[in-house]
């Protein structure tokens, strides 16, 4: 699929939220009442134009830089910029002329309702594929977001090494986009049709896992997941017999993290302080912490939190001096496993 097609598709043939196909790009998650009350200041063309799969506002963001890829009219680039705040900075990359001139034309509307917007959002017309063409900074950005738009990217590996580019050290990719359970077909991959509605660009979820480590992002961390029920007959017949997936993932920039959880007898304690989670912090779907208790984690994820905007809002318990092997429960395999022996699957 080329460029052309899919900025026909986001520019052309849809004019709203409403005509889309299928339900791959748009958002039944729960969201929190933080970013409710955010996302009521929005435009309302601006909201009605959006086609995103998840939630891609992580905790934490005050003064961050932000960059937001496939960024379309703008609805998270400028909730993002109210919670980044006057100190912080949102830019917003998207290659469709037609969806940039909404996000465009409501910047004094969203400077009047946020108090800053205008000074801390920009937009620019580019591909994904190709930020080095763009007039940004390497290392410049403390987080990259990107709302299932990766999907539709005629080259995912240039999209994940661009980004690497240029997060700081200690930055993190926090993107939401749908996957496949298995490798789709040439010819389903060149349904226009299809790859506009986020399911034929998707990626064979082994294969997003191994071009992101192979792009500098170790262990990729799982936040959220949902299935997604297309629930449209005849395009679900179309895509039969695959099954299709909503996750977002956060991808750290740490050189350090191991291809497995290790242990080193490591723990952690939240201390709450992270606005709008005074109770639990969930860094991926297999580490929810509660305030003020020990918390034991492997390496990979102590330098996840000590090495990253995080390490503030927490004590940490021990180094790395003494390595104990596998982190226990780690899923990974153990060659001094008892024969027969099944590891639970869990993770750190």
């Amino acid at each position: 699929m080329n460029h052309e097609s899919v900025q026909n598709y986001y520019g052309e043939v849809l004019q709203s939220s409403s005509d889309l196909q299928t339900n791959a790009c748009c958002t039944p998650d729960a969201m929190p009442d933080h970013l409710k009350q955010v996302l009521s200041k929005v435009h309302d063309e601006v909201l009605t134009r959006y086609y995103g799969c998840g939630l891609i506002a992580p905790l934490d963001l005050k003064g961050m830089s932000i960059l937001d890829l496939g960024c379309g009219a703008g609805r998270d680039v400028y909730a993002l910029s109210a919670m980044v705040g006057e100190t912080g900075r949102v830019v917003g990359v998207d290659m469709t002329p037609e969806q940039l001139e909404v996000a465009r034309a409501h910047q004094d509307y969203h400077a009047s309702a946020f108090g800053y917007a205008a000074s801390n959002v920009e937009f620019h017309h580019g591909y994904i594929e190709r930020l080095d063409d763009l007039n940004l900074e390497p290392g410049s950005f403390d987080i990259i977001v990107s709302n299932c738009v990766i999907n539709l990217a005629t080259d995912k590996e240039a999209v994940l090494r661009g980004a690497h580019r240029l997060l700081k050290d200690g930055g993190e990719m926090y993107f939401s986009d749908v996957y496949a359970d298995r490798r789709v077909p040439k010819d389903m991959a060149e349904d226009e049709v299809l790859y506009g509605e986020c399911l034929s660009g998707a990626l064979y979820l082994n294969d997003f896992l191994s071009i992101a480590r192979k792009a500098g992002f170790g262990d990729p961390r799982r936040v959220t997941h949902r299935p997604l029920t297309i629930e449209n007959p005849v395009l679900e017949a179309r895509v039969a017999p695959l099954k299709f997936q909503s996750a977002t993932y956060r991808l750290f920039k740490l050189p350090k993290l191991e291809p497995a959880c290790e242990d080193y007898g490591q723990a952690v304690i939240y201390k709450g302080t992270i606005p709008n989670a005074p109770h639990l912090f969930e860094l991926d779907d297999h580490h929810a912490m509660e305030t003020g208790k020990v918390f034991p984690v492997c390496g990979n994820t102590w330098m996840m939190l000590k090495e990253t905007r995080f390490a503030q809002h927490f004590e940490f318990i021990g180094d790395f001096s003494t390595h104990y092997g596998v982190f226990e429960d780690c899923g990974g395999e153990n060659a001094f496993e008892t024969p027969g022996q099944v590891a639970s699957g869990g993770c750190c």
